[in-house]
């Protein structure tokens, strides 16, 4: 496969334009110059975003590997989460100095120019190393495909969900038998439960927190309750717009009545949401790689995928995903090195499962010492009714779709304009991103790839 024809502006030109923190420099790759580690007659390149927790889970599922393939040397290099991230991946792909193995969010994959900048898996030395497609969900295996070809292998999917405090909602009325919260299934049903848990609330605690000047998780919001009303974004071949105004004016609508009825407190946008519920606020919408945040602060509490209150089942997901960034002679020992990890680390993600995520390899759910975990178990269902953005180049993970459209929601939940001029302005947004050009396929001159 040939170098793709891509310059340094057009790769920063396809992040929508965005400065990027420290230094453009590659991490450190192993070469065949650099002694190996003793005993190993092969060396694996790979690139992560893992910090925090996260990293602390990868790094232990990676010693776990080199303790049992003693042959095998993993060099790992953790970047800068977000663009910074991407920015590297892609330069260091396109200079042919690219890892054996990376990370990407499976909504980055489809923009990241699939056949020039990331190589397709090979599935048969997948399932050398007993990882198959059966063992996916089928939805989350088809988002990985591109042309026929499997570019991105799922590690887990991440998942926007509603904390609750069990102390408050048992005081409120609001906890069942079971421990969990009451049922919800209209945006009637949600209100009366914050009005009531409202009551049962210390005074100076807001009743939750949902990131209101956020704009990724106000975009990630305002996906999952977009499709619990079957919105749609694009056509079939993604040549029209079909997003749904009316639609969205009811989600918009429903996200700024939190705020317009008092339950969410603006000065407690962001992370101190999460803080007001450490202290006692009965709820807050959060990733799932909170749950490490509050086990540690030992409140009790349960997780729920976010509230069907348009009668469907859907919250917002990502994933995690193993790719393999081009290298032109890709093969070889290391190539099959890095099938042979990945594999392994999705096989073995009942460590990574402790940091929140799901599980992709689903073989893992089934088990007793998944099942043991909570509150994953309460939240699992999600894995079958993922929201997710659409299938376009400018979609995934802090990608340009969430730059443009999200301030656009924030507008709305924070009420400094209306949810119906909002939705306007959200599918004229659209529109624009659809008739621009990816400036990462390898063909597109740089202007192509600014964005009004």
């Amino acid at each position: 496969m040939g170098r793709p024809g891509l310059n340094r502006r057009q790769l920063l030109a396809g992040f929508g334009g965005l400065t990027v923190a420290g230094s453009l420099g590659f991490a450190a790759v192993g070469t065949g110059a650099d002694a190996l580690a003793s005993g190993a007659d092969t060396r694996v390149s790979y690139w992560n975003l893992f910090s925090g927790g996260d990293g602390y889970n990868m790094i232990a599922m990676l010693n776990a590997f080199r303790r049992g393939h003693p042959d095998i040397d993993v060099k790992d290099s953790t970047l800068q989460w977000g663009s910074p991230f991407y920015t590297k991946l892609a330069m260091a792909a396109a200079g042919n100095r690219a890892p054996d193995l990376g990370v990407m969010h499976l909504g980055r994959v489809t923009g990241f120019s699939p056949g020039r900048l990331l190589d397709p898996w090979d599935v048969g030395l997948l399932a050398k190393y007993g990882v198959r497609e059966a063992d996916f969900n089928p939805d989350l295996w088809k988002r990985a495909m591109v042309d026929g070809k499997l570019y991105a292998l799922p590690l887990d999917i991440h998942v926007q969900l509603c904390f609750y405090r069990k102390d408050v909602l048992k005081k409120a009325g609001l906890l069942g038998d079971d421990g969990r919260m009451v049922p919800v299934t209209s945006t009637d049903d949600w209100f009366d439960v914050l009005k009531e848990a409202k009551k049962a609330t210390k005074k100076g605690l807001q009743t939750i927190g949902m990131w209101s000047s956020d704009q990724n998780f106000q975009w990630w919001f305002f996906v999952a309750f977009y499709t619990q009303l079957g919105g749609t974004w694009f056509n079939a071949d993604n040549t029209e717009v079909t997003f749904d105004t009316d639609k969205a004016t009811q989600v918009l609508d429903f996200l700024s009545k939190h705020i317009a009825d008092g339950y969410t407190n603006p000065s407690f946008a962001g992370g101190a949401g999460a803080e007001q519920f450490v202290n006692g606020a009965p709820f807050c919408w959060e990733g799932n790689w909170s749950v490490p945040v509050f086990d540690t602060a030992k409140v009790k509490y349960g997780a729920t995928p976010l509230p069907p209150v348009f009668g469907k089942q859907a919250t917002h997901a990502e994933s995690h995903s193993f790719v393999l960034p081009h290298q032109s002679g890709r093969g070889g020992a290391a190539n099959e090195g890095a099938h042979q990890l990945a594999a392994y680390v999705v096989k073995h993600a009942r460590q990574w499962a402790a940091g929140g995520h799901i599980p992709a390899y689903t073989p893992t759910l089934s088990t007793a010492a998944y099942k043991k975990l909570s509150p994953q178990n309460e939240y699992v269902s999600a894995m079958d009714h993922q929201a997710t953005e659409p299938k376009v180049w400018f979609a995934g993970s802090t990608g340009i779709l969430a730059q443009r459209v999200g301030p656009i929601v924030v507008s709305a939940t924070t009420g400094s304009a209306k949810p119906a001029s909002v939705a306007v302005r959200m599918k004229r947004t659209l529109e624009r991103l659809l008739a621009s050009k990816n400036p990462m396929d390898g063909k597109t001159a740089a202007q192509g790839g600014a964005v009004a």
